[in-house]
């Protein structure tokens, strides 16, 4: 008597190979956002369009508490953002970068010797005109 198949098994091959099929997408040239606050800093890439490319965070790379804050945790996370963007073919980039931390220079460091070229680097930090209004006078 024949055995019958599982199904498992063919819906596993399937997700394979539409996992596969998402790689083979070739960028030409992207934008980087770096966003580096006092706690964390994330780096997105998207491609021309806005969509999201890549991603990673100081958090994802195992970093945790103060040391997500830190110049190597940034570099980390900007080398994890890039590899996958390398390997699909990236050349040229935009830079955008976002907030007064640490890990802005890191960042923008490691960007630099992974071989995409840079086109542009911006700083994009929202800086108010007047701000918000400030708290009432203590009274002691």
């Amino acid at each position: 008597m024949a055995q019958p198949i599982s199904r498992i098994g063919l819906r596993r091959n399937r997700r394979f190979i539409s996992r596969t099929n998402k790689n083979v997408r070739r960028i030409q040239k992207g934008v980087i956002f770096v966003q580096a606050s006092f706690n964390n800093t994330i780096i997105t890439v998207t491609d021309v369009r806005g969509r999201v490319v890549s991603w990673s965070s100081a958090g994802t790379c195992g970093f945790k508490g103060k040391r997500r804050g830190t110049p190597f945790a940034a570099q980390t996370a900007a080398r994890n953002a890039l590899v996958r963007v390398v390997d699909q073919g990236m050349q040229r980039a935009e830079v955008m970068i976002k907030g007064p931390g640490l890990g802005r220079d890191a960042a923008l460091r490691t960007i630099c010797r992974s071989g995409i070229r840079l086109s542009l680097i911006r700083d994009i930090t929202p800086l108010p005109h007047n701000g918000c209004r400030p708290p009432k006078k203590r009274r002691v």
